[in-house]
């Protein structure tokens, strides 16, 4: 039977608001607009879309791969249009490898970016960030907890739709109880805001500084292993294979054009969203046509002032609260991608790969000096991804056990109520 329009329209509404949370957060993490960013995830949905023949149900979001480089390219100094050069180069990269992949197939990716490198590398975003959401909850620990107490629950006890909504729902409890026992909260910017309006761009070309670059670029290649993993799982709920048709490379080159555009108008870069193919496992309507009306949800909403200068005034410590389960998260996200692919520690060149990873990665954000080629200061980030891929490469196959050897059953494979991950 035909679906009619309207419930199209209300699934469509159910896809933005599934990716509403993870998205704003990102920017609201950063110092970027928030508005820009549902912008720019919605353009960036149309536009992954049309590069795909329209035919995978994907939304695009704002990526956490990348909030350490961007925090570290502002304390640093670089200008908004510095760092939207550097998104820009990220998007690049995703345009180089989608025509790579066009020549020799999808399976240089899994070559280059195996589980082994892409784990541990996962596993140094989120432990790198641990510090930013201590802090944004410091001072005011009561609320942070609230909103973190307030998301763990909706992610353990809500089934269906709103199981998927714990940083929504987090963000929501965090925010009446910061708005009514807060000191000095107000509803200024609010008030002052119009209803209807442009966000504010910054033009993502206007200073191109290769630091800025180095710094962030790099992140792609950390970000491009996950879009595989992510149009899988596509693909797995839906019943096709998207790697074959439209093709890797076609899904590369749309998650890379629609960062590019995210770069331009000063927007995070975009990855695609984890949390709309849950909404795609549960509704089992996996028609693209709705994904592109939630992506026009997003883009309507972009265009409210009132809705940003709302965003703006949630408490600083709701934010850490909320990042203190969603950094957990990316870090568990990376230690599931190393026990999903069996890596045996029991091999010595195992070892070596994944703890040249997490020392680089980790040790180098802990410099009291940050570490600088040149004049450019190189993210441990960027550094544990390099180090990691080349280690892989390089190092012969090892044969001999260095541990005691597992059980079969050792590797757990359940994943009871589980929380939703972004990208």
């Amino acid at each position: 039977m035909e679906m009619t329009m309207q419930k199209k329209v209300v699934l469509g509404l159910q896809h933005t608001i599934a990716m509403f949370g993870a998205t704003v957060l990102v920017p609201l993490l950063t110092g970027l607009d928030p508005s820009v960013a549902l912008l720019a995830a919605g353009i960036g949905t149309l536009l992954f879309h049309l590069v795909t023949k329209q035919m995978v149900p994907v939304f695009l979001g704002s990526s956490f791969a990348f909030i350490p480089a961007i925090l570290l390219a502002v304390e640093d100094g670089y200008s908004w249009e510095a760092i939207g050069a550097g998104i820009i180069g990220a998007a690049v990269i995703y345009v180089v490898m989608s025509i790579i992949v066009t020549f020799v197939g999808h399976a240089v990716i899994t070559r280059i970016f195996p589980p082994i490198v892409t784990g541990p590398v996962i596993i140094v975003i989120g432990i790198t960030l641990a510090p930013v959401a201590l802090g944004m909850a410091e001072g005011t620990w009561w609320l942070a907890i609230v909103t973190l107490v307030a998301a763990i629950i909706a992610a353990i006890f809500f089934r269906g739709l709103f199981q998927m909504l714990p940083i929504l729902t987090g963000a929501i409890v965090g925010f009446i109880a910061g708005a009514i026992f807060l000191e000095g909260f107000t509803w200024d910017l609010v008030t002052e805001a119009s209803w209807v309006g442009l966000p504010d761009f910054t033009w993502g070309l206007g200073d191109i500084q290769w630091g800025a670059i180095a710094i962030i670029a790099p992140i792609a290649f950390v970000t491009m292993i996950e879009h595989v993993g992510d149009i899988v799982a596509n693909g797995g709920v839906v019943g096709k294979n998207f790697l074959d048709e439209p093709g890797l490379n076609r899904t590369l080159l749309g998650d890379g054009i629609a960062t590019a555009a995210a770069g331009l108008i000063g927007g995070p870069p975009n990855t695609t969203y984890s949390e709309n193919t849950g909404v795609l496992a549960i509704t089992k309507v996996y028609d693209p046509f709705i994904l592109r009306i939630g992506a026009l949800f997003a883009i309507a909403l972009a265009l409210v002032p009132k809705l940003a200068a709302l965003l703006r005034t949630v408490p600083t410590p709701v934010l850490g609260g909320l990042s203190i389960i969603l950094f957990g998260m990316i870090a568990s996200v990376g230690l599931r991608t190393l026990v999903e692919a069996r890596v045996d520690f029991r091999k010595g060149r195992n070892m070596l790969v994944v703890g040249l990873i997490l020392v680089f990665g980790l040790g180098v954000s802990g410099l009291s000096t940050p570490l600088e080629i040149g004049d450019v200061q190189v993210s441990g980030l960027a550094l544990a991804a390099v180090i990691g891929v080349v280690a892989n490469l390089i190092l012969p196959a090892d044969r001999e056990e260095v541990g005691p050897a597992l059980p079969s059953d050792s590797y757990v494979t359940t994943d009871a109520n589980p929380m939703p991950d972004e990208g």
